[in-house]
């Protein structure tokens, strides 16, 4: 089957179908072609690319991390997942995955939260959704993001593509990070393919009595760096200490009623009260709080006192 579908494939026709959907094509040859993918005995020859393909200079300047795991997540599993991508996404590092359901869906989420850039690589063609039930998450990821594919529009997932598109996520990403799956995991592939590339794997711990934690914790056990933060992840990929840019920053799209309460807590103004001042109500100052706090950028300490996430 795979073979007659490759006899009749005719280019001239893929390329104008791509453009009709908005899907350019960028090929290997192409300046910001990244080069992470010319790597390896199965490195990948063009991407189709559905979403803005100046954002693959950016992917190929930067260090992307790739956070994969299990579709059947557990909460903690998502809330992990979602928290990685979006701390990573504050940081400037793209954040890359299959958009699957649960932990590939959570870390796309967690990036787009937060106006990061992040890159979802499909198993059939960029158009083509799957699973039907993240369409709007595709949309979103195409319109802030990029969804990327080395198949031709509408071409739908087969079996075999999967593992394919798997090596394509660890060869984009300077680290692999299963956050949660099963020993048979696919999420576990992956990581070999990260490791065949040699690059930097880590693993989330989890519950030792937890079949999805069973994945991870083996890796960890096996010499998998251990990834309890996004700092870990860029410790790893950046050198201790180091960083794309400033993760004190303040996001570009965070509304301004917001970013003058971040910005205050920079200052050390931590408690509502001190936030609050004589010139904003007290109620206004706990929702935007409550609002940062959500988006991963607040905490608050034992004193009761706000202070910026590390």
């Amino acid at each position: 089957m795979i073979d007659a579908e490759l006899d009749c494939f005719d280019a001239g026709r893929a390329r104008a179908e791509g453009d009709a959907a908005g899907i350019s094509t960028v090929c290997r040859h192409e300046p910001h072609f990244p080069p992470r993918l010319l790597a390896g005995p199965d490195a990948v020859a063009a991407l189709w690319v559905l979403g803005d393909p100046a954002r693959l200079a950016v992917v190929a300047a930067e260090h992307p991390v790739a956070l994969v795991g299990a579709r059947r997540a557990s909460p903690y599993g998502l809330e992990v997942a979602r928290g990685l991508g979006r701390d990573l996404a504050v940081a400037g590092v793209p954040v890359v995955s299959g958009m699957a359901l649960g932990i590939d869906s959570a870390a796309h989420e967690g990036a787009l939260e937060v106006g990061g850039l992040t890159v979802a690589v499909l198993a059939g063609g960029a158009d083509h959704v799957y699973p039907r039930a993240r369409a709007h998450l595709h949309r979103q990821i195409a319109a802030e993001g990029l969804v990327v594919s080395e198949l031709p529009p509408g071409t739908r997932p087969h079996r075999w593509c999967f593992p394919a598109r798997n090596r394509i996520m660890a060869g984009l990403a300077a680290m692999t990070v299963v956050v949660e799956g099963t020993v048979s995991s696919g999420s576990l592939i992956t990581g070999t393919f990260a490791g065949d590339l040699g690059r930097d794997l880590g693993a989330v711990p989890g519950q030792v009595t937890s079949p999805l934690a069973a994945g991870p914790n083996g890796l960890i056990a096996e010499g998998a760096c251990m990834v309890r933060s996004a700092g870990d992840v860029i410790d790893a990929v950046y050198g201790p200490g180091g960083a794309p840019k400033d993760p004190e920053a303040v996001p570009a799209n965070l509304e301004p009623r917001l970013a003058a309460v971040l910005e205050a807590i920079d200052q050390g103004e931590g408690s509502p009260s001190a936030l609050a001042g004589d010139a904003s109500p007290a109620a206004d100052v706990l929702a935007a709080l409550t609002e940062l706090e959500l988006l991963g950028l607040v905490r608050r300490d034992a004193g009761g006192s706000y202070v910026r996430c590390a």
